[in-house]
């Protein structure tokens, strides 16, 4: 019990200094910031959720004592909780009808789902911040994009005055927060991804490694995403916040896209660089991931998948 207490408080001092990292505005520190759920989640996978839950606690509270109470909340609802909920339902599981000793783990697909509905929580959270109806919203988060880009400066002669009247601060202001909520998603998977396979290889995950190609979304889901799609032709907050949740859940179909992808690949000698292309592809230019979601969207009107397993036909045996 000592031991994981230690572990947990250690993890919560790293998550800390991730998160701190970020205010040195350097791009290595942007990088570190993204991977500041990673010692919470490798925390919980690894020794239980409550010590993922102490690590989450521990890091809002060392933030908290250096740069004030704000960064309490802030940590612990951005960050902190978020990775302690998705690192308690990788752990969940329940007796299998059959066979009795085996356990059935609650699904892969339903996690990446619940990263989506967290990541966009997070961005519709913060929407008060910045105002509570559209016009001082949208007023507000342009104004704070002008000051981080510097564009509320006379600008500059040259190359600088050309590229402040390119940048259109009400374009950003529109499309920050679906891509805030995307990015979110992103973070959310990825570091769980990361901390699953540090536990792995330390040979303390407890859960069989999940399969990307079979996993698979509730049947609501693509009713939830059509709701959030008609959502955004509505007036005021409601449709930021419909934009929010349809840019998450967009992204979920983009991973259910790569598991498509995962699938139709099998047997396939270029598999490797056909999947490595598309990994590259996306991380470079990140618009083909909206391809990815189409295809995720398709497969789970058509049954991609299942018609590739049967075209493929059962795995033949080597002599």
């Amino acid at each position: 019990m000592a031991q994981t207490i230690l572990i947990s408080i250690g993890a919560g001092v790293a998550a800390a200094l991730l998160f701190a990292s970020l205010a040195s505005g350097s791009l290595v520190a942007i990088l570190l910031f993204y991977l500041a759920p990673l010692p919470i989640l490798i925390a919980g996978l690894g020794w239980s959720h409550w010590a993922g839950l102490i690590a989450a606690v521990c890091a809002a509270a060392s933030l908290a004592f250096v740069f004030g109470t704000f960064f309490f909340l802030a940590f612990l609802v951005g960050i902190g909780l978020p990775a302690w909920w998705l690192g308690y339902l990788a752990l969940l599981a329940r007796p299998a009808e059959a066979p009795s000793d085996h356990l059935e783990w609650y699904p892969m697909g339903k996690i990446v789902l619940w990263a989506a509905v967290i990541g966009a929580l997070i961005v519709i959270a913060s929407i008060p911040y910045f105002g509570t109806d559209a016009e001082t919203f949208h007023a507000t988060l342009r104004n704070a994009i002008e000051s981080a880009l510097g564009l509320t400066k006379p600008p500059s002669e040259g190359a600088d005055a050309n590229a402040n009247r390119l940048i259109d601060s009400d374009l950003l202001a529109a499309l920050a927060p679906p891509m805030v909520a995307s990015l979110t998603t992103i973070i959310q998977v990825v570091n769980l991804w990361l901390a699953a396979r540090i536990v792995k290889i330390s040979g303390r995950l407890p859960r069989p490694w999940p399969e990307l190609a079979a996993i698979s979304f509730p049947p609501f889901t693509s009713v939830l995403l059509a709701a959030a799609v008609a959502g955004t032709f509505l007036p005021g907050i409601v449709a930021i916040i419909s934009g929010v949740l349809a840019a998450s859940l967009m992204m979920a179909y983009a991973f259910l896209g790569f598991a498509v992808l995962h699938a139709a690949t099998r047997g396939i000698q270029s598999r490797p660089f056909v999947l490595g292309g598309v990994y590259a592809a996306v991380l470079i230019f990140g618009w083909p991931a909206l391809i990815l979601s189409v295809l995720g969207l398709a497969d789970t009107a058509l049954d991609l998948r299942g018609r590739a397993a049967r075209k493929r036909g059962p795995p033949q045996l080597r002599p």
